[in-house]
């Protein structure tokens, strides 16, 4: 069932009552973008579901709303535990690696949230794992300090049931991450890749990789990119540096900030075509991200 399959809504509403709805709905949109932006790892999906919960609150009976911010999250929530079944199905049949949808941090890092949490590329792959109920308690709990009671009251399980959700996620993502490094020596590392990949120096790149280092390539099927993981610190490198004589002709690298990380803005004749960024641990570099989907990369690519 979702959030307003019971919802009255009113036959019209006075110029003033809409403005003043319109003004709820844009003191809360951050939080309600970073709620849905953190449960689907997408963007654009994020974008839409915002833009129904405003249709559904501005046809809302909105006199009955006790708590506009808790019903708010309530809708985008639900809305999104909806949406995240719907893209497991559509991202089975997803052309190579799928890679969460870069988001432009630079203007506002917590997009909402009083905290970074679940925003960075890692995580958010770490909770493509979780069923869409841990995942929603995850956000609600790590990211924005929601009570316990209160998430239980949005994703409708008990509060004994949404303890023992966000324990689990948090429990996955705990161990299926490496201590990550700090900002500033993921940047370090961020540029000597660059440098490495660009040069095509083989002996660089492998003192930069763990070992168990995966790189990915997301291209979605519209570009050419690698279609499985390349997986260990040599293989890694020598498929670098195998198509660094081409792939780096006339690139202008940009460096900027998606999710919270430093990434490079790989740009061709002032078109951004790949945002590339790593993840790093005391190991060295654990994951390459090189997320090349033209359909996905518009938000960086907007100020890159």
């Amino acid at each position: 069932m979702t959030v307003a399959d019971d919802v009255p809504t009113s036959e019209s509403g006075g110029p003033e009552d809409l403005e003043q709805a319109a003004t709820i709905f844009a003191g809360l949109r951050p939080r309600l973008f970073g709620i849905a932006y953190r449960m689907l790892g997408s963007f654009t999906e994020a974008e839409d579901l915002v833009q129904e919960v405003w249709l559904r609150w501005q046809n809302y009976e909105r006199g009955t709303v006790v708590n506009p911010a808790a019903f708010l999250a309530t809708a985008i929530t639900r809305l999104a535990i909806n949406a995240v079944q719907s893209a497991r199905v559509r991202r089975e049949t997803y052309v190579g690696p799928w890679l969460p949808e870069p988001v432009d941090t630079g203007a506002d890092p917590h997009l909402g949230a009083e905290r970074d949490e679940a925003l960075g590329f890692a995580v958010l792959l770490l909770l493509e794992r979780l069923s869409p109920n841990e995942r929603a308690a995850y956000v609600l709990r790590e990211a924005f300090d929601y009570p316990y009671r209160q998430i239980a009251e949005i994703i409708q399980l008990s509060e004994a049931a949404v303890r023992q959700l966000v324990s689990r996620a948090r429990k996955h993502v705990r161990t299926g991450r490496r201590a990550p490094v700090t900002g500033a020596e993921q940047r370090r590392l961020l540029t000597a890749f660059v440098a490495a990949a660009r040069s095509g120096d083989l002996a660089a790149l492998e003192e930069l990789l763990a070992a168990d280092v995966t790189s990915y390539s997301d291209g979605g099927g519209a570009v050419r990119a690698s279609r499985i993981p390349v997986v260990g610190a040599l293989r890694v490198a020598r498929y670098v540096r195998a198509f660094a004589a081409h792939f780096w002709v006339g690139v202008e690298v940009k460096w900027g900030s998606a999710n919270g990380q430093a990434c490079a803005l790989l740009c061709r004749d002032g078109v951004v075509f790949t945002v590339l960024t790593v993840d790093a641990s005391a190991e060295g570099i654990d994951r390459v991200l090189w997320m090349m989907n033209p359909d996905k990369i518009m938000a960086v690519s907007a100020v890159g």
